[in-house]
């Protein structure tokens, strides 16, 4: 999702303020409010200061993203401000860290609302991105970094091929024709700054990155990108599930040959050249695309579930391992094989404060996830309850040995129900997802 088209210029700007609650102010005063003649500035900054005591908008790498639904006639309202020095707010630490504040105002109507939060906060997750912006020596140069940021493009900088990275793409192409490959799926994390693909020729290219800003190719051959959030560090795990991913937003199908390029992040070396046929990869538990999703559920909510799942799995909790379950589907469809073990911790909010979408509760998520059972989310990725336990019947499937009730459950649930759920391991940190009672290993 490309959020340039709501930036205006004359609404990014210096901080001069000293506390977080001036600082909504200042950005209030740059909104132009006028054309929205019902909207007052003071009770709008009353409203998003009174949000911020309950809930913290801060995401950490020094960001806040304060946000509102009004009534106005515009989608989405955006003022950006830099504070290089910190805010004060109720003598919280977080906020001497705060660097840069992005202020979205957003229209009650707009369905699309937590998507541009979680959109906003995939952007500027990347500290260096951060800091490269906060010390941007003029505010003209700051607004087109904001600019180019908001729109998924950063330039490139060529120097970073070599004769080697050179030879793999010039021997990756040569491969992809004689394997008869459709895509060239290219891991863009492995460089630094930017990459040159011109050694793919024609060949049409995917980009996966999980950096703060999206890359662009000029004059390339590159007509999709997969953003991911984290990744397994097994190399083959990292391609099963930007596969994945790809599949279910439509980037990729069935059909398709992949001829996937990786290397170590960061590393500005190509090392990996795999051939992925992805019916073959994925018949164990898809035969088509229908198959890919239940009708409910929404893609970005299932990749939010597995970007989370897999944090879980390559962090733990604390330091410590962590097991859990997550069940997407029809919650009316899965109540009859649902039973509370706790009193469920989401019921009571609102829809929206309790979105898998909205980038403030995935550490809710982690936190509850050390309780005994499974999360029940909704196709539209609402948490429906946590602490829930499974007793689908028992239908005919398999599992491997050493897999114990969490996975059963998944599995059972999985093909009583149109429903997909995905496991965390808590010994061996595997993350697997379950779709009609078939099991996908992903890390």
């Amino acid at each position: 999702m490309y959020l340039d088209r709501y930036l205006a210029e004359n609404r990014i700007i210096d901080i001069k303020s000293k506390t977080f609650d001036e600082a909504i102010e200042e950005l209030l005063r740059v909104c132009n409010l006028k054309v929205e003649n019902h909207l007052i500035k003071e009770e709008l900054q009353k409203s998003i200061i009174e949000r911020e005591k309950n809930m913290t908008t801060y995401l950490g790498h020094g960001i806040a993203l304060p946000h509102l639904r009004v009534s106005m006639k515009r989608p989405y309202i955006f003022a950006i401000g830099r504070c290089p020095k910190g805010l004060e707010f109720q003598g919280m630490d977080e906020y001497r860290e705060l660097r840069l504040i992005f202020l979205l105002l957003a229209g009650e109507k707009e369905k699309n609302y937590l998507t541009v939060l979680s959109t906003m906060a995939r952007i500027f997750q990347n500290q260096d991105l951060i800091q490269n912006l906060v010390n941007t020596p003029n505010m003209k140069e700051f607004r087109g970094k904001i600019k180019k940021a908001f729109s998924g493009t950063i330039s490139i900088d060529k120097s970073n091929s070599n004769k080697f990275n050179r030879l793999i793409l010039k021997e990756s192409a040569k491969i992809a024709k004689g394997a008869n490959c459709t895509r060239a799926m290219v891991f863009a994390d492995t460089f630094s700054a930017g990459l040159d693909l011109t050694g793919l020729g024609s060949l049409k290219t995917v980009l996966v990155t999980q950096s703060a800003s999206d890359y662009f190719q000029e004059g390339g051959a590159v007509d999709s990108i997969i953003a991911v959030r984290s990744f397994s560090k097994n190399r083959l795990s990292q391609m099963r599930s930007a596969v994945l991913i790809g599949l279910s937003r439509g980037i990729l199908n069935f059909n398709d040959k992949l001829c996937c390029i990786a290397g170590n992040p960061n590393s500005n070396q190509f090392d990996t050249v795999v051939v992925i046929d992805i019916a073959k990869e994925f018949q164990i538990i898809f035969n088509h695309h229908s198959d890919m999703l239940p009708s409910s559920v929404k893609p970005e909510v299932l990749e939010r579930a597995l970007a989370i799942a897999t944090e879980l799995a390559v962090e733990g909790r604390e330091g410590k391992p962590i097991g859990c379950l997550f069940v997407i589907g029809d919650a009316k469809a899965l109540k009859p094989f649902t039973k509370p073990l706790v009193l469920n911790p989401f019921y009571g909010y609102k829809d929206e404060d309790r979105n898998i979408l909205n980038p403030f509760m995935d550490e809710t998520v982690k936190e509850f996830s050390t309780i005994d059972g499974a999360f029940i989310i909704r196709g539209d990725g609402v948490l429906d309850s946590a602490g829930t336990l499974i007793y689908a019947p028992d239908f005919a499937y398999e599992l491997p040995g050493g897999l114990g009730s969490r996975h059963a459950a998944a599995a059972a649930i999985s093909k009583a129900t149109d429903c997909i759920s995905i496991t965390v391991s808590a010994s061996t940190r595997q993350v697997t997802i379950f779709r009609r009672g078939q099991m996908l290993p992903l890390i």
